[in-house]
């Protein structure tokens, strides 16, 4: 059964055959087709183009439904390639604390991290299963149609692998494309403080192993930075889970040049996430491989952080993506729309930049640019149609605002 979209005012994001990413000035490229049309089948992008060129006895009598998209607008959904929106709660009551006077921003974050930890190991995975997926409905209604979900609250065998099968179980259910990334190496849990060690040998020999067993992650990654894991320790664990097939991400550059960068290209790393600290060795190192420099912006707000240098990243040549690093300790919120306006406003990101930042790009950063991030035939059907706008610069622009009207995944109108 075929879905057909008429009279779509823009269509963005056009391929004619699917790019990996866009780097440099291609950035500021966003094919865009006016007056078009979009035919989905059986959860696929079958066809597309100008309103003059539709036949519709070529499309016969299988058609379910036709949409009038007259002054709308069709975007490919949001890829967010990085959130941890497996938690218990907000913290709220300490951050009310953190505004009454001075903080450490990385004692804030590692203090949050080992709150969630802790709560965790006190939730059944059935409650956990639930607010993640009241979660994932908000982000569906904000455009979000892809996202990858890591571990990283457990410091126990037990309460990682917990995290793992909920995401898995969310893989299996729901909608959207999920991929399931380990982060067993968040922050340094107190009980190990006198023996970091320790702590990495159950990561490496407890930990991986299990989840390798069990299939439950398609990534490892550490938090490689300053009063987290060292070089040395994020290498010794990225070894490991490579061996089982994981391959690496990293959380790196957040509080400080960390070393994370060389380790991320080092290793071939599909992302280095957070970069709010990056220099140009750094940016010479990423040109040369192929690993994804993707910022967070969301996190860079809601920490009060410095920003990451998008625009000298962009005029070195090299692609930038963008993620809402949803998670309750350090970005509150998964909106892609938000994490765009960011772009521009705070990074200096056009609105082409910024669109190419949160789909193709983070696509990539996620490993599914084969089937995500465009409007290009073959691809998965997850698209939204906006309300009436004057133009795709209305999204960054307004950033209060939800614009979306319909979302369709998996070629289904959710």
């Amino acid at each position: 059964m075929r879905i057909v979209l008429e009279n779509i005012k823009e269509l963005v994001q056009v391929e004619d055959y699917s790019v990996r990413y866009k780097a440099g000035t291609a950035m500021a490229s966003l094919p865009v087709l006016n007056n078009a049309y979009l035919v989905v089948q059986d959860g696929l992008i079958e066809g597309l183009g100008s309103m003059k060129d539709l036949d519709h006895e070529k499309l016969d009598n299988d058609v379910l439904m036709e949409l009038d998209c007259s002054d709308r607008l069709v975007f490919p959904s949001y890829c967010d390639s990085h959130s941890s929106l497996i938690f218990p709660c907000g913290l709220e009551n300490e951050f009310t604390q953190r505004l009454r006077g001075p903080y450490d921003q990385v004692r804030w974050r590692q203090d949050g991290i080992k709150r969630l930890a802790k709560l965790i190991e006190n939730c059944t995975e059935d409650d956990l299963y639930e607010m993640a997926l009241a979660r994932l409905q908000e982000l569906m209604a904000l455009g979000t149609g892809a996202i990858e979900i890591k571990s990283g609250y457990g410091f126990t065998t037990s309460a990682e692998l917990k995290i793992l099968r909920i995401i898995k179980k969310i893989k299996e259910n729901h909608a959207m494309i999920v991929k399931s990334t380990f982060l067993g190496a968040h922050t340094m849990p107190s009980l190990y403080t006198g023996d970091r060690q320790k702590y990495i040998e159950l990561v490496v020999h407890e930990m991986i192993p299990q989840i390798a067993a069990e299939e439950l992650a398609d990534y490892i990654d550490v938090f490689c930075d300053q009063d987290f894991f060292t070089v040395t320790e994020t290498e010794q664990i990225l070894m490991a889970g490579m061996k089982y097939g994981l391959r690496p991400k990293l959380h790196a550059n957040e509080f400080g040049s960390s070393g994370g960068v060389h380790a991320g290209v080092k290793y071939n790393a599909l992302s280095v996430d957070y970069l709010n600290y990056l220099d140009e060795e750094e940016i010479g190192l990423l040109k040369e491989g192929e690993t994804m420099p993707t910022v967070l912006p969301g996190a860079a707000f809601f920490m009060n952080m410095p920003l990451s240098p998008v625009r000298k990243m962009i005029e070195s040549g090299l692609p930038v993506a963008m993620g809402s690093g949803y998670t309750a300790d350090s970005s509150p919120s998964g909106n892609m729309n938000f994490v765009q306006s960011l772009g521009c406003i705070n990074y200096g990101m056009t609105p082409e930049e910024a669109i190419n930042a949160t789909t193709i790009n983070s696509a990539y950063a996620m490993g599914i640019e084969g089937i995500c991030g465009s409007i290009c035939r073959g691809k998965t059907a997850n698209v939204f149609i906006t309300r009436e706008l004057p133009g795709y610069a209305s999204l960054p622009y307004y950033f209060g605002s939800n614009l979306i009207e319909t979302v369709i995944l998996d070629g289904k109108i959710i």
